[in-house]
């Protein structure tokens, strides 16, 4: 390999690494701040948005699919009984999870939605050992303890279990985990699992707008535009997502995804939620188990990418 294209290829790389950077950014910053949008439309019932989510991400997916030319992926999985199957659980798992998170908002318990997403990367470690008999780290170990230690505190000096918190983390684990074992990429799935729920969600649309208790299509036309960007702010964060998956090693996507959560809390104190001293010995427990976790799945990644580096022939 020649001094140009060794050049050539690591200005590609770093192309291509600052891309990921950047798509990952954007999805986690929307995901981020998504509790806005839907305090915005508060005044509209949680089943009403969930309905308008699915069904205005079908129309604003699928010129996506169209333009990276992946309807050939999308034709295959509803072709497949076996995918479609995994694919029709996985979308009743995400109607679920997004129908808690809409009515958590809108119920002042964005401190506990956000403490769902906090505590959802060290649930994936727990599934993997109970399910996959995948064996703990010490560090890993430790993260997991400190979590459930978190939840504890909450529960006992919270006065309230969070089921919120808990339901949000469980129903994204199973459906990551189903996802995981389903050969198709993020945005033709996603499309299927909306185009699944679109039946449901239209004639349930139609019945509220026939009985004349639709928010939708009223005399309020800013609030109708409002709920059609339910569709863009369901899809554009997921692309970005499967962009920057592509382009990323997983240690850094692991350590991104948790600047959603974190902004979701900051958007909790801005809307005035009160902020316990449960919620503050939970969420330092937490915050810990997320810097121990982080920083044992980083150094996992550059052990393995120094390893991998010495076993391969050098090229000259």
């Amino acid at each position: 390999m020649t001094a140009d294209s060794a050049s050539t290829t690591a200005e590609e790389a770093e192309k291509r690494t600052r891309d990921g950077l950047v798509s990952g950014l954007i999805a986690y910053v929307l995901w981020g701040f998504l509790p806005i949008y839907f305090k915005i439309i508060e005044a509209v019932p949680p089943l009403e948005v969930l309905a308008h989510r699915i069904v205005w991400a079908v129309p604003f997916g699928l010129p996506i699919i169209l333009v990276r030319r992946q309807w050939p992926d999308v034709k295959q999985a509803i072709a497949d009984r076996r995918k479609l199957g995994f694919l029709t659980l996985s979308a009743l798992l995400i109607a679920v999870n997004w129908l808690v998170y809409i009515w958590a908002v809108q119920h002042e318990l964005i401190f506990e939605a956000s403490l769902g997403y906090y505590i959802n990367p060290l649930m994936y470690v727990l599934v993997g050992v109970v399910f996959f008999r995948e064996r703990l780290r010490r560090a890993q170990s430790a993260a997991v303890l400190l979590a459930a230690a978190g939840v504890l505190v909450l529960t006992i000096q919270g006065g309230h279990f969070p089921a919120v918190a808990l339901t949000l983390a469980t129903s994204f684990t199973i459906y990551g985990v189903i996802r995981s074992r389903v050969a198709v990429g993020g945005m033709p799935g996603l499309f299927i699992e909306t185009l699944v729920l679109f039946p449901v969600a239209a004639v349930y649309l139609a019945s509220l707008s026939f009985d004349g208790a639709a928010a939708f299509g009223t005399d309020d036309l800013a609030l109708s535009g409002i709920l059609m960007l339910a569709g863009p702010f369901t899809v554009v964060p997921l692309l970005c997502f499967a962009l920057a998956a592509r382009r990323l090693r997983l240690s850094t996507i692991g350590i991104m995804q948790f600047i959603a959560p974190t902004l979701q809390f900051c958007v909790g104190l801005a809307y005035g939620e009160t902020l316990t001293v449960a919620h503050i010995v939970c969420f330092t427990l937490i915050w810990t188990a997320v810097a121990i976790f982080s920083g044992d799945a980083w150094r996992a990644s550059r052990t393995s990418t120094l390893s991998g580096a010495s076993l391969r022939p050098e090229r000259r």
